[in-house]
């Protein structure tokens, strides 16, 4: 073949040759696993990524578990969650027994406890209005009808310790805010000195000390937002009387205490289980000089027509009044939640305009009997009328008093000689 012709040949063999090839790169290729490779994507933050994946160039994202948001109480009630076991039924705490000194020397100071009888008083006028101007010489103090002498008497305004017992059971549901916020406006009216607990109440096992004696207005506040309604069977009489018990006995033992103590219990009334009995209650009552304030919303027991209704809440009602009555404190029957304000400011005038006085019993005798007291007031010369208000009687102490231990003598040797 001619040489002119071997060249064109080999021209044209590797045109051929280069058109393959490009035809061959034109076609689209397929991965190993025969799948279309995806569109490269964007680069991202590595921040986050697993760095030890074996996939070069691929960032992937370390899986970690999502948590689980808490879910949060929309219900304005704030229903309580299972409290699991409940506490045993409420128990009548003993009375410690003050154990005399264990010798006695020729210099000692006998000290006699003169068991001074506390009471706080109210004067009011025909129209339930507070009367300050009354003085020591127009008070007249009776035990079982006896005259008795008022050993300590002031009007000047001192400290108030006092509770605040709320019935938050369900029965209460649509009047809670309300009570709240009447609540927020006797904590608001606090002074220098006062101190405050509050309590909430439904049945025997569920009474909760919300926030103990406390002078911080502010903890308080917090307590009363801390409220929350409860399924129960509410037990008036176990909240009063763990309630007043607590008040009696807060720094009971400071013997220079000339505080004011009251308790203030806003409830229905009605009284479905409680561990106490009435007379229970009024008993222990007796013993202190805690005067009880209540707002008794008894109208919901009315949405119930019948006789046995109208007997619950008839019950309800005698509970109340009785309650305030034996204490000297006042009993509140709201119509509508409007009036609460105006109930919540009269019970701190009733609780800032009082007198304080004591009285020396003459009857000594320690028999744990029960004592009546009646405190009356002289009328004024302008014929104004005036009602002194205090609790109704008290317990006698019970026991004969320990005897005072002979003084030793300094030298028994020498006594002995004589």
């Amino acid at each position: 073949m001619p040489v002119a012709a071997l060249w064109s040949f080999a021209v044209i063999l590797s045109g051929v040759v280069v058109l393959a090839s490009q035809s061959s790169d034109s076609r689209p290729r397929r991965s190993a696993e025969g799948v279309n490779p995806k569109p490269s994507p964007t680069p991202i933050s590595t921040k986050g990524t697993n760095v030890d994946d074996p996939r070069v160039g691929v960032s992937q994202p370390v899986q970690r578990p999502t948590p689980t948001p808490t879910p949060r109480p929309t219900s304005i009630d704030r229903i309580a969650p299972t409290l699991g076991e409940p506490p045993p039924p409420p128990r009548l705490k003993p009375t410690p027994t003050p154990t005399p000194p264990a010798e006695l020397d020729a210099e000692s100071v006998i000290r006699v406890n003169t068991d001074l009888v506390t009471l706080n008083v109210r004067v009011i006028d025909r129209n339930n209005r507070p009367i300050d101007n009354v003085t020591q010489e127009e008070f007249r103090v009776f035990e079982d009808g006896e005259p008795q002498p008022i050993e300590f008497f002031t009007r000047e305004e001192v400290p108030i310790t006092y509770g605040l017992a709320v019935d938050t059971s369900g029965s209460l549901r649509s009047q809670l805010q309300s009570v709240i916020d009447a609540a927020k406006a006797i904590i608001n009216s606090n002074k220098r000195g006062d101190e405050s607990f509050i309590e909430r109440f439904i049945s025997s096992d569920k009474i909760e000390t919300v926030q103990d004696f406390t002078a911080d207005r502010e903890l308080l506040l917090d307590g009363l937002q801390n409220l929350y309604v409860e399924g129960g069977q509410t037990a008036v009489i176990d909240g009063v009387y763990l309630a007043a018990e607590h008040v009696a006995e807060y720094k009971r033992g400071d013997q220079n205490d000339r505080r004011r103590r009251a308790l203030i219990v806003i409830t229905d009334g009605e009284d479905r289980n409680s561990f106490y009995k009435q007379e229970q209650l009024f008993s222990r009552l007796r013993e202190e000089d805690v005067q009880i304030y209540i707002m008794g919303f008894v109208r919901e027991l009315d949405h119930e027509d019948g006789f046995l209704r109208k007997s619950v809440r008839e019950k309800a009602v005698n509970l109340i009044n009785r309650l305030a009555t034996e204490t000297g404190g006042r009993a509140f029957f709201p119509q509508s939640l409007s009036e609460l304000p105006q109930i919540a400011n009269e019970i701190v005038r009733d609780m800032r305009t009082q007198y304080l006085l004591a009285y020396n019993p003459t009857n000594k005798t320690r028999d744990g009997s029960y004592r009546t007291i009646k405190v009356s007031v002289d009328q004024a010369a302008s014929g104004e009328k005036r009602i002194a208000l205090a609790r109704s009687g008290r317990l006698a102490p019970k026991g004969e008093l320990t005897p005072a231990k002979p003084l030793p003598q300094k030298n028994p040797s020498k006594a002995k000689a004589n």
